[in-house]
C-alpha cells in the first residue's frame, strides 16, 4: 500500500468522519442519542453505542461498495474518473466555503427525534446507526465518489467498504467515547462552538484535495498509478 492510497484509504475518509461529527446537525443528533442512553446503566450504554456505531459504519460500507460497483461499469477510464472526482471535490468545497452547502445536507435513515421516544431495547442502537446526519451527507458524498472512482480504475469491493465504514465508524467515535467516559461530553460543547467556523476550514480542503485529483489524473504519474483508493 502506498502512502497515497493510506491516505485515500484510511486517514481521508477518518479525518472527514470526525469533521462530520462536528457539523451543527450531527452535534444535534449526538444529543439526542445521549439524552436517550440517560439512566440507563453502563454495561446497556457501551452496548448500545456499540451497536449504533457498528451499524453505522457497516451500513454506510455497504454504500461504498456499491459505490465501487457503479464504479466498475467505468473500468479503464481512470483519468475522466479521477478528473471528475475532483470537480466534485471542488464543487463541494466551494458550496462550503459559499456557506451554500445546505442544498446537499440531507438525512438519510430513520430520524432520531422519533426514535428517541421509544423504549429501549438493543434494536434501537441498529435503527440509531441507520441514520446519517444531513450535516455529513455532503462528505459521505465526497467518499462515495471517491469509491466509484476507484472502481473505475480497478479498485474492489473491500476497498469501498473498509473506506467507507472507516467513515462512519469516526462519525459516532467521539459519541462513543462521550458516552464511555462521562468528562468527554464536555468536549462536546467545546466542539459544538467550534462547529459554526469549520464548514470554511472543510471547504478548502475539499478544493485542495479536488484540485490535487485533477492535477493528478493529468500528470504523466497517472498511467501507472492512482491516487487514493487504490490499493
Amino acid at each position: 500500500m502506498t502512502a497515497g492510497s493510506l491516505t485515500g484509504l484510511v486517514l481521508l475518509p477518518i479525518g472527514l468522519g470526525l469533521i462530520g461529527f462536528v457539523e451543527p446537525c450531527s452535534l444535534g443528533s449526538t444529543l439526542i442519542v445521549v439524552k436517550h442512553l440517560e439512566g440507563k446503566s453502563s454495561a446497556t450504554k457501551l452496548a448500545q453505542v456499540s451497536i449504533f456505531a457498528g451499524t453505522r459504519a457497516v451500513f454506510i460500507g455497504l454504500l461504498g461498495m456499491l459505490a465501487v460497483v457503479l464504479g466498475t461499469a467505468f473500468l479503464g477510464l481512470q483519468r475522466g474518473a479521477w478528473i471528475v472526482l475532483g470537480a466534485v471535490y471542488v464543487l463541494l468545497g466551494l458550496l462550503y466555503v459559499l456557506g451554500k452547502v445546505g442544498v446537499l445536507s440531507v438525512s438519510l435513515g430513520p430520524s432520531l427525534a422519533r426514535l428517541s421516544n421509544m423504549r429501549g431495547s438493543a434494536g434501537l442502537g441498529v435503527l440509531f446507526g441507520l441514520n446519517i446526519p444531513a450535516c455529513a451527507a455532503p462528505l459521505l458524498v465526497a467518499l462515495l465518489s471517491a469509491a466509484a472512482a476507484g472502481g473505475a480504475a480497478g479498485g474492489t469491493l473491500m476497498t469501498g467498504f473498509v473506506s467507507l465504514a472507516l467513515f462512519g465508524f469516526a462519525l459516532s467515535l467521539p459519541l462513543v467515547v462521550a458516552v464511555v467516559f462521562g468528562p468527554a461530553r464536555r468536549a462536546i460543547d467545546w466542539l459544538a462552538g467550534l462547529s459554526r467556523r469549520l464548514p470554511f476550514w472543510t471547504g478548502l480542503m475539499l478544493i485542495a484535495l479536488g484540485l490535487w485529483s485533477i492535477w493528478f489524473a493529468l500528470s504523466p504519474a497517472a498511467r501507472t498509478a492512482t491516487p487514493m483508493m487504490s490499493m
